[in-house]
């Protein structure tokens, strides 16, 4: 069931991002052939008001068809100089019309990402954590290093905070840690009554996560309950986890260029479906409410990945789309069949040597795995 539950959460996010290029073509005046969830052979189809509504076989991905995506192709096999399309069609509106149409896709996720977190701010969860009292690791594990250890941070410490940044758990430190791999970081303890102050430089993991070289006490364990919101304190609270998660997310593909082990940092599809599956039946085995949360909180992770990856400006994704319109728009030029064409199959290359990697990595993780058991 875990793979199930997964496909389910994956296709909601990407019929979300689906309908955002589909209400945007309908407000820019381009007419919409087909829209399916899932992908390959057409399982079962309703035409409703001239779009050909879809459930596809394979149940990963989907697509939204619209009037004249082909046009372009056509005219760079007949050799033509410009695409001759009609008014309803992809390359017959305005260029500003085909950019709000390749926006549309990605904010639909992003937008989805920001309710997601309101409703978790809203409905609240339990979980269980550690306290902020700290174990030095190299203690346990010899051959493991400790930034903190290094820095004179000792066994028995309670963190305060880092950076300026409060802690009240042993999952506060992890999560602020890990948004700064090789970084200094300033870290301020207690220790006997007395308060102290220490320059940590962390240390950089395989998946591009920070990490200091702690660990923490597991008799400290208690039962927390994360703080509900109304409405309105709800609504600020998913716009900053949303802005949050977007700047690592950002972060994180910078990482890529200083170290971060590619398989372990990008998840293929396969591995993205495992986690979200997992992540719904260990969540609501705990209850409701912290399943819930735990979904949402995923989904509203990868949504913001998804707007960000898309937003690349390489031809194939929507940010490609969305460059060529806006070329277009500010240089009232058009661009050549044959320049589109040949970038986009530059862009598929790009596309498919970055799936070829997530798929090995996901092959690796699932090798890893079935060891482990």
């Amino acid at each position: 069931m875990t793979i199930v539950y997964g496909l389910v959460a994956l296709g909601i996010i990407v019929f979300l991002h689906e309908m955002g290029h589909f209400a945007a073509a309908k407000w820019c005046g381009v007419g919409v052939e087909a829209f399916s969830v899932g992908m390959g052979p057409v399982l079962l189809h309703k035409n409703w008001r001239g779009t050909d509504w879809r459930l596809s076989l394979v149940p990963l991905g989907g697509y939204c068809a619209m009037k004249g995506e082909q046009d372009m192709l056509k005219a760079y096999d007949d050799g033509m100089d410009a695409v001759h399309a009609a008014p309803d069609s992809m390359f017959g509106v305005k260029p500003l019309c085909r950019a709000a149409i390749g926006f549309a896709g990605p904010f639909a996720n992003l937008l989805f990402a920001v309710i997601a977190s309101t409703v978790v701010a809203m409905v609240g969860y339990t979980y269980y954590a550690a306290g902020p009292q700290i174990r030095l690791a190299n203690e346990i594990y010899p051959d493991i290093a400790s930034a903190a250890a290094d820095a004179g941070l000792q066994s028995g410490d309670t963190i305060l905070t880092i950076n300026g940044q409060p802690v009240s758990d042993f999952s506060d430190i992890a999560a602020i840690v890990a948004r700064h791999p090789d970084e200094t970081v300033t870290v301020v303890v207690e220790r006997a009554g007395e308060m102290l102050t220490y320059a940590v430089r962390t240390t950089m993991a395989e998946n591009g996560a920070g990490r200091i070289g702690v660990v923490s006490i597991p008799e400290s364990v208690v039962q927390r309950e994360a703080k509900r919101y109304a409405f309105f304190p709800a609504l600020w609270q998913g716009i900053r986890e949303t802005g949050g998660t977007f700047v690592l997310t950002v972060k994180g593909i910078g990482l890529l260029f200083k170290g971060a082990s590619v398989s372990e940092t990008v998840s293929g599809p396969a591995r993205i479906t495992t986690m979200l599956g997992s992540t719904v039946q260990d969540g609501f085995r705990s209850g409701f409410r912290t399943g819930l949360a735990a979904l949402l909180q995923f989904m509203a992770v990868i949504s913001v990945s998804l707007f960000m990856m898309n937003l690349l400006p390489v031809p194939v994704l929507d940010g490609g789309l969305i460059l060529f319109s806006l070329i277009e728009a500010v240089f009232g030029t058009t661009i050549p069949p044959k320049v589109r064409i040949r970038v986009q199959y530059i862009g598929l290359a790009l596309i498919a040597a970055l799936f070829a990697v997530a798929m090995a990595g996901d092959i690796t993780y699932f090798i890893r795995k079935f060891h482990e058991k």
